[in-house]
């Protein structure tokens, strides 16, 4: 399938409603067809079964779906290791909004097949310049490591995470909401001494407040646990002004 084929089906898919739904949720993006992920993820199954090598060569990034698109078919593209590393390489610097990011996480499912060496993979993005390659870094933390094998090494690196961003900032405190609803035991004395700038603290304390999964008693503490400036001044990183 071409790309003026898959195109032409995308626009076939396309919903003038959701398009404007997802505009709303996209700031800054302007190219969106309003095609549904489960209709994307249908189409990039089917590529996935034909030549996909040919289809990443050429495939076009003229919209929102298309970027979208090619992120789906390397989840499902069943090459040897090292080929699918390079070509998750190739497509993060095709990342400039945080559905695509965390659409192309989601779908790289067989990280889970190749923890250490997705691991290693992981680590420079933490540290990349680019903010939405640090995004991706950090949900695929969030996503395939916050568990007991990991969660020691996962909290220092969230720490670590300095790109100023705002969906970077965003996604630290989303995963630290994460480790703390999985792993509390281990989380919880993570939030009590950090090096966390404010804004990442105060929203990662936000999540797990409206987490369905933390109870009322526990939400009550972690309120006194958020930090607030005095006289206008910045609070110390490091420890919550407030700790029961």
């Amino acid at each position: 399938m071409d790309n003026t084929a898959i195109r032409s089906r995308l626009e076939e898919l396309a919903d003038p409603g959701f398009q404007s739904f997802s505009s709303g949720l996209l700031p800054g993006v302007d190219n969106v067809l309003g095609v549904r992920l489960p209709a994307l993820r249908k189409l990039a199954r089917q590529l996935a079964k034909e030549d996909w090598r040919a289809y990443l060569r050429q495939a076009s990034d003229a919209s929102f779906e298309e970027v979208m698109l090619q992120g789906m078919v390397i989840g499902y593209a069943p090459a040897p290791l090292e080929e699918w590393l390079t070509e998750i390489t190739d497509f993060l610097p095709k990342i400039h909004n945080w559905s695509v990011c965390d659409s192309f996480c989601s779908g790289l499912k067989r990280a889970r097949e190749y923890p250490e060496a997705m691991w290693r993979f992981l680590q420079p993005c933490l540290l990349d310049k680019e903010e939405f390659i640090v995004r991706f870094g950090v949900v695929m933390l969030l996503m395939y490591y916050t568990n007991a094998s990991h969660i020691r090494q996962v909290l220092p690196l969230l720490e670590r995470v300095e790109h100023p961003g705002y969906y970077a900032r965003m996604a630290v405190a989303w995963a630290i909401s994460i480790c703390y609803v999985k792993l509390p035991e281990y989380t919880e004395p993570f939030l009590r001494d950090n090096h966390l700038g404010d804004f990442t603290f105060n929203k990662a304390i936000q999540k797990i407040i409206e987490s369905r999964s933390v109870d009322g008693q526990t939400k009550e503490k972690l309120r006194r646990m958020k930090r607030v400036s005095q006289s206008g001044a910045a609070c110390k990183p490091g420890r919550a002004l407030s700790v029961p």
